[in-house]
């Protein structure tokens, strides 16, 4: 098998140029998911990935329509009835570009400055699917797959997946597996390998606060009329404590303590307060107490304010008492936390701290259930000892402060906990211009995926 290793690796170090190239071709692609003036590209992506699965010799290799946009699935069944199965799990749409004029180079021309590929998907996440895609040609073109392998690459995680669960839950024989890889993260830096074991999930909220029947004159009525801006002000100030937790009561209730072995872990990480200060620009660092920096952003529950509006925002000034106030409120939860529970505990601090003066509508936008995973499970070794191996160094094990639905959406449908990795950098510049991806970094990548099938 080591010889097996060494020419899949020579391979992909041979033909990498050629991989650049078609990257640069399938980022060329403005498969924007959010756009209707973009659903050509959407379905020309869908046939760029399936039309690479069918070359490199996938079975059932089909575009399944959805209410939105198209799933497409391929597998290869060769390596035995006893060889596990590997769900490869990824998405070909990309966020919107704009605003334009800050792209050095325009979105959808790749362009290669340096060591890094700039383009709008070229890490989030078409770099990440091709870096699988182009490890398993590696291993094909000098041998025999070690791992059973299915596909699953969707056009909608950009929007939040909205027809992804009722396709895994339709099929969910189809998409059986023993281990699910989705390699829609990164690394903590580029000499740092690591490892995604837990995502946080989301609760989002629209908070509506509203008192007399229109705008008022302040003089006429402040003092008189309950401000409307004023109480929702409040009413989110008293959303925390001086200990920086959240009041919501029953709150923490369900959250799963950190292990000793999980804070030793996460003390290892490069990601001190001088780490978050320096890339966040904040004068100072705020939460939780009794918690690191690392801890809070990772593996505890938050609450933040996303949004205000109300009353009088233009120049100048304007004495006006306001009608209404609206917050945007998302809460980040941890493993074991509900979303439809949180629902209600904000409920209910509204029932208990809201004034009678006002009338008040919480209005629940979305929610997902946080994941985790055993990082002592044959596949995350697999994985954790692939990274050793190209990166000569431990691998790190992190909680993510993010959510990707299709991690929790896979758990609780398939039952299989997904391991989450890439090969991106903390500065891709994901969502925003000039979205890059450091190739270094991304060839390297090619070479775990090619231990990791190895070492499954």
């Amino acid at each position: 098998m080591v010889e097996e290793r060494d020419r899949a690796i020579k391979y992909a170090h041979d033909n990498r140029a050629r991989f650049l190239n078609e990257l640069k071709e399938f980022a060329s692609i403005p498969s924007v998911s959010t756009d209707p003036a973009h659903k050509g590209d959407i379905q020309k992506a869908a046939g760029w990935a399936a039309a690479r699965l069918e070359a490199l010799g996938m079975k059932n290799v089909q575009i399944f329509p959805t209410t939105g946009h198209p799933v497409v699935y391929g597998e290869s069944m060769t390596a035995g009835e006893k060889a596990p199965v590997v769900l490869f799990y990824g998405h070909y749409d990309v966020q919107p570009a704009e605003p334009l004029e800050l792209w050095e180079s325009p979105a959808f021309e790749p362009t290669l400055r340096g060591d890094n590929l700039f383009a709008r998907g070229v890490s989030d996440m078409k770099g990440q699917m091709l870096a699988g895609l182009f490890a398993i040609e590696s291993i094909q073109k000098t041998s025999q797959l070690p791992c059973n392998l299915k596909f699953i690459f969707e056009g909608e995680e950009e929007i939040g997946s909205p027809n992804l669960a009722p396709f895994i839950a339709s099929h969910k024989d189809l998409l059986s597996s023993d281990v699910v890889l989705n390699l829609d993260s990164g690394i903590i830096a580029e000499d740092f390998p690591s490892i995604t074991v837990a995502l946080r999930g989301l609760a989002y909220f629209e908070i509506r606060v509203s008192g007399p029947t229109s705008d008022l004159h302040s003089g006429m009525f402040g003092g008189v009329v309950h401000n409307p801006a004023q109480v929702l002000c409040e009413l989110i100030a008293g959303m925390h404590d001086d200990q920086g937790r959240v009041t919501l009561p029953g709150y923490y209730d369900r959250v799963r303590p950190l292990t000793d072995e999980e804070r030793a872990d996460m003390k290892r990480l490069p990601m001190d307060d001088k780490h978050f200060l320096r890339i966040t620009g904040a004068p100072a660092l705020y939460g939780e107490a009794g918690y690191t920096s690392a801890e809070r952003v990772g593996a505890r529950p938050t609450l933040e304010v996303n949004g205000l509006l109300s009353g009088f925002t233009g120049e100048g000034s304007k004495t006006v008492l306001p009608a209404k106030a609206m917050a945007k409120i998302s809460m980040r939860l941890v493993p074991d936390q509900d979303p439809a529970e949180v629902h209600q505990q904000l409920l209910k601090y509204m029932e208990k701290n809201a004034p009678p003066t006002v009338i008040w509508e919480v209005i629940q936008m979305a929610g997902g259930f946080a994941s985790i995973v055993d990082r002592n499970t044959p596949g995350v070794q697999a994985l954790a000892d692939a990274f050793q191996t190209v990166w000569g160094k431990p691998v790190g094990f992190k909680r993510e402060g993010g959510s990707i639905p299709v991690v929790a959406q896979m758990q609780s449908i398939l039952g299989k906990a997904s391991i989450l990795a890439g090969f991106g950098l903390p500065d891709d510049n994901l969502h925003a211009p000039n979205e890059k991806l450091h190739l270094p970094t991304w060839y390297r990548g090619i070479d775990v995926v090619i231990h990791f099938l190895f070492n499954l």
